[in-house]
């Protein structure tokens, strides 16, 4: 956070230095280049998104040190330089705006409703593979007649002909608007609310709503359709940050690309399981060949084989072959290995899976040097 943005957030009123800007100046300078590399990462706090995103980043290797749960920041293990801020989930993209924090973690769905196309915030990793979810229009289980987005606009036409405008329930009001511009409805009126919008039909002070789905079952049990052609918005949990604070901070980006590999790398290693299994052969050029007359199930690049000195059979000559494979390919490759005289065959789960590079990373720095 540069000085003049302490000036902002302390007097409200960019350049102007009183009492009050002196006192936060002065606590910024005192805590040195240290301080100031620092990097902030903004955590949903409460809601259904606080506990997947600290299972996530725990996941990841970077778990979150709360030991209070009033307290709203928080330490990250192994990463000194790197620090946790809980803050409201629709309120992060603003505090990533201003340069409060450097990095957030939210929906999709809510960074699209609250910041648009502002240069001020820029996604780095779109999906993070939690909090899927989707805005959609849903309409009641009564209006028999409208099954199609068309529907809603002829609906909304005879509204227009009747003298009324079609009432939608909705916490996402830039969304919708633009979505129902776009979708030539221009006659409607937003009916901003918090908490459960599925009953608004029933009290009768919307027509329909435009909300967040997952299952379904809310929307059932309030006698309300999702509309065909009405989605919105898809949305997941996606990593923001704040493109200034990483402009020309070799230290603030080298804490950001150490949390971008280990979140790309754990997300690769969810479709991989490394196999390690003793097969007895003439030697290790041979066993490899076995392994090789299957390329699909043989390793990202191939097998690696080692000789075991075995306690069990002094003649005889072993190897410990270890093939890293995808999900979809683990039964077969066990059977191959098996079909080789593959034996004490064990299974495990990788983690993290790195690549030569890191290609969200790079592709991040790349536009912010433009």
């Amino acid at each position: 956070m540069s000085e003049a943005r302490i000036i902002a957030l302390a007097e409200g009123r960019p350049g102007r230095e009183t009492s009050r800007t002196q006192q936060a100046l002065a606590a910024y300078r005192q805590g040195g280049d240290a301080e100031r590399d620092i990097v902030r990462l903004a955590i949903p706090s409460k809601g259904n998104m606080e506990e997947p995103t600290l299972a996530f980043l725990a996941a990841c290797g970077l778990r979150v040190q709360r030991d209070n749960p009033r307290h709203y920041s928080a330490a990250i293990a192994g990463q000194p330089r790197l620090r946790a801020v809980f803050q409201r989930a629709a309120d992060i993209p603003a505090k990533l705006g201003d340069g409060v924090v450097d990095i957030g973690i939210t929906g999709y769905d809510v960074y699209r409703e609250h910041t648009g196309d502002d240069s001020a915030v820029l996604v780095a990793l779109q999906d993070l593979g939690f909090a899927r979810c989707e805005l959609v229009l849903a309409v009641p289980e009564a209006w028999v007649d409208v099954s199609t987005l068309r529907d809603l606009v002829e609906l909304a036409a005879e509204f227009q002909s009747a003298g009324r405008r079609l009432r939608v329930a909705t916490k996402f009001p830039r969304l919708v608007r633009d979505f129902l511009l776009r979708n030539d409805i221009g006659n409607f009126a937003l009916v901003e609310g918090s908490g459960a919008l599925e009953i608004s039909p029933a009290m009768g002070y919307a027509d329909l709503i435009a909300d967040i789905n997952q299952t379904g079952t809310t929307l059932r049990a309030n006698h309300l359709k999702p509309l065909p052609g009405g989605r919105i918005v898809q949305s997941q949990a996606c990593l923001l940050i704040h493109p200034r604070s990483f402009k020309a901070t070799p230290a603030k980006r080298q804490v950001l690309r150490t949390m971008m590999e280990l979140i790309e790398a754990q997300q690769r290693a969810r479709q991989y399981y490394s196999i390690v299994a003793n097969i007895r052969g003439a030697s290790a050029e041979g066993v490899a060949a076995a392994i090789n007359d299957r390329p699909d199930l043989a390793g990202m690049q191939g097998p690696t084989v080692s000789e075991v000195i075995s306690h069990r059979e002094a003649t005889a000559r072993w190897y410990a072959v270890t093939v890293v494979v995808t999900t979809a390919n683990l039964v077969d490759a066990v059977d191959h290995l098996r079909s080789i005289g593959g034996s004490g065959i064990t299974v495990i789960e990788a983690r993290y899976v790195f690549q030569d590079t890191c290609a969200s990373y790079d592709r991040l720095i790349a536009t912010l040097d433009r």
